[in-house]
């Protein structure tokens, strides 16, 4: 005879504060609908208290209709728990496992009941939802995690592994989600790289099995494959259609995505830490708190799905997202580790030249038992060069001062070269195998932040240039190696737990930074973009996206990066790297946080006077650029020019850049190009800025179309090989 079910169906937006756990029947059914303002994830319990993700998509107008989805489905599923939110394994699960264990008597199995649930409505816009589940032979637990951004459409979802077994459980793998997608086929598009080549994109049709996209590097995560992704539903997305997921986990370290599309043809997302070489041992009490997994989605393409998360990362991750930047200029490619003084003296003046807001001291400038006048030597000993520095960082910081700019400072803290005093007095403090020859990524090792003591020599690098510079404003961190012969000291027989404690020290330290240093603007850096997570930008302002400034390059990187990260955390500096002019240099660079890396002495007259005419054109528009939606219009990858947009919130002033990325003959605009996010009732002045000295434009000096013209029909910024970059202001005309 069947069972009548009880169905429950509590929508997370409304039981703020409530709670709901399972009645002792196995005839009960709970759905829960995890809303924001157009989406929904739904979970749902089966008879067997299995809690299982049912849809994933646009939120339904009537929420009681979220009980009938999963009945529409006739898909094959021997084992009951192929769309499990949490799938475990060695008991029914025939997948791929969101988590594996070994408990403390040697078992492999598990099971996740569902047990209750708890809604807590933090403000008008977050809510966090708390799901426990179970095992029903051994006493351990899992909570869920899913704290939603309603108005953003953005969802960050985690768990926390608990048990009370008497003895050591080991976590074999312990994912931070697991979703379950439906659609009429899947298309992933993921990044890879390395040094200078951050952030190449592939895109394809996932087939069945399993795709993973990962990281064993220990720092520098991202080198290779960074852990960020796209997932189109039904078909390939575009800019402007189609359904799309974007997704990143929050992690500096070792990752794993796992990508499977099932025997049902269902796509299963399980991102978490990497498990290689990385089990993890818990003891009875303890709690295993997984890194978040970020994600939105779109059913209007991919630009509508960045700017969600854009919106999401200025309101609420990104340290003062939603206020100013320093502009600056960079003393590396003028004199690399060979300066004084004196050199400084001149480059300050520069600074103040050039009409930038602080100039920044790179590496070279401690050491003194083993001198940093190159990658080989002097990390760890973080004591200002006596005879590049006489009178130390401090009159620097004054000299600075004097010519009215600010000042700031590269460090790499996490590092150490063998050609140091820190190397010979805590040679317990390195990351390495004791019984194996050293190997070295740029000279050097990685120290070991599983360790307290190295967390507080790290914390101290950072608190006493402070400390004895108050008036240091700026730091770009940097890190340059990744882990070889992982092995530490400190932990002794838990080293399995060394990747992820690192990353745990790491963050440990960052937090008493931010603790004691709320908002100093601090550059993320690894090597270029080796270390381009939320989890770290958390506690930074910025980051430098690839150490490759060749501005055609850069159009690419950034391009790619801004999919994931708004404008105003992309540090982009005009340099020397490339062929192209000054202006094409400037004009690529103001598509995010404008710097400057350059020998300002060795500018001319035109130059100058061209480079402060864009300054003050990046100081009208940078709220837009920085605060501001971006459009992307056309992409570098298929056309001959290359096109973005910013547009400010209330639609009354944007910026248009235009890039020639093809120098074949006759390349560039032929027709033109149609705007987005305007208001079509408003009209716009629409004028070409960051013109060269004594050149002329090509568009009419009084040219005013309605938003309407703009995005239906739009404009030629007339690129060519003779204006290879141009930039086009919107302001309202009312």
């Amino acid at each position: 005879m069947r069972k009548t079910f009880r169905n429950h169906l509590i929508p997370l937006c409304l039981l703020a504060g409530a709670t709901f756990t399972a009645g002792n029947s196995f005839a009960q059914t709970v759905t829960i609908p995890v809303e924001t303002q157009n989406n929904a994830l739904v979970l749902q319990t089966d008879a067997g208290k299995n809690l299982k993700m049912v849809y994933f998509g646009a939120k339904l107008s009537n929420t009681k209709e979220y009980e009938n989805i999963q009945k529409m489905y006739n898909q094959a599923d021997d084992s009951g728990i192929l769309n499990s939110a949490y799938t475990p394994s060695g008991s029914a699960n025939l997948a791929e496992p969101a988590i594996t264990v070994t408990h403390a008597d040697g078992n492999k199995s598990l099971s996740l009941a569902y047990v209750s649930h708890v809604v807590t409505k933090v403000d008008d816009d977050i809510s966090l939802l708390t799901i426990t589940l179970k095992d029903p032979v051994y006493d351990f637990e899992v909570k869920l995690f899913y704290k939603t951004y309603f108005k953003e459409d953005v969802t960050e979802q985690w768990s926390v592994i608990k048990h009370n077994e008497k003895g050591i459980v080991t976590l074999n793998k312990f994912a931070s989600a697991n979703l379950n997608l439906k659609g009429a086929g899947f298309w992933l598009k993921q990044y890879h790289g390395n040094w200078a080549l951050e952030m190449q994109p592939e895109e394809a049709k996932l087939t069945h099995g399993i795709k993973t996209i990962d990281s064993k590097l220990g720092t520098r995560a991202n080198l290779y494959e960074p852990s960020m992704f796209m997932v189109s539903m039904d078909k390939p997305a575009t800019e402007d259609e189609g359904k799309v997921l974007l997704g990143a986990l929050e992690w500096s370290g070792n990752f794993k995505i796992d990508l499977e599309l099932d025997v049902s043809d269902n796509l299963r997302i399980i991102p978490g830490i990497n498990n290689a070489a990385a089990e993890y041992h818990l003891k009875p009490g303890e709690d295993f708190t997984t890194p978040a997994f970020v994600y939105t989605y779109s059913n209007q393409g991919k630009g509508d799905a960045s700017r969600k998360l854009q919106r999401w990362a200025r309101k609420y991750k990104i340290v003062d997202g939603e206020g100013s930047r320093l502009t600056l200029l960079n003393n590396w490619e003028s004199t690399y580790f060979d300066f004084n003084e004196s050199k400084l003296a001149e480059l300050l003046k520069d600074t103040k030249k050039l009409g930038v807001d602080l100039f920044l001291l790179d590496d070279g400038w401690f050491g003194n038992k083993y001198p940093r006048n190159g990658d080989n030597a002097g990390l760890g000993d973080w004591q200002e060069n006596k005879q590049k520095l006489p009178n130390g960082i401090s009159s620097l910081v004054e000299e600075a001062q004097a010519n009215g700019v600010k000042f700031g400072i590269w460090i790499e803290p996490e590092m150490i070269n063998p050609a140091s005093d820190l190397y010979h007095k805590h040679p317990d403090w390195v990351i390495k195998q004791p019984n194996r020859p050293e190997k070295y990524f740029r000279n050097q090792l990685v120290l070991d932040l599983t360790n307290p003591k190295v967390q507080d020599f790290v914390f101290g690098v950072v608190d006493d240039l402070f400390t004895k510079n108050p008036d240091l404003a700026y730091i770009k961190w940097d890190c340059n190696a990744v882990i070889y012969n992982a092995y530490s000291a400190y932990l002794k027989k838990d080293q399995s737990h060394l990747y992820t404690d690192y990353v745990r020290g790491l963050y440990k330290v960052l937090e008493r930074v931010r603790a004691k240093y709320p908002k100093v603007p601090l550059m993320l850096c690894s090597g270029g973009g080796g270390r381009v997570d939320y989890g770290a930008l958390k506690y930074f302002t910025e980051y430098w996206p690839s150490d490759n400034t060749d501005p055609l390059e850069r159009i690419f990187i950034q391009w790619e990066y801004s999919y994931f990260y708004p404008a105003i955390t992309s540090s982009n500096h005009v340099t020397d790297w490339g062929k192209q002019p000054i202006k094409f240099r400037t004009d690529v660079a103001m598509m995010g946080k404008l710097g400057f890396d350059i020998v300002v002495s060795k500018l001319g007259e035109q130059d100058m006077n061209y480079i402060h005419g864009a300054l003050k054109s990046y100081d009208e528009l940078k709220d837009a650029i920085w605060h501001g939606d971006q459009y992307r219009l056309q992409s570098p990858w298929d056309n001959d020019a290359a096109s973005i947009m910013y547009v400010d919130a209330a639609k009354s002033k944007g910026v248009v850049f235009n890039y020639l990325v093809n120098n074949r003959y006759g390349a560039g605009t032929k027709v033109p190009i149609r705007l987005k996010g305007l208001d079509p009732q408003k009209k716009y002045q629409v004028k070409e800025i960051n013109l060269y000295p004594g050149s002329k434009s090509s568009l009419d000096s009084d040219l005013v179309l309605t938003g309407d013209f703009l995005m239906n029909v739009g404009v030629n910024p007339r690129v060519n090989s003779h204006r290879s970059s141009v930039v086009l202001q919107l302001d309202e005309v009312k």
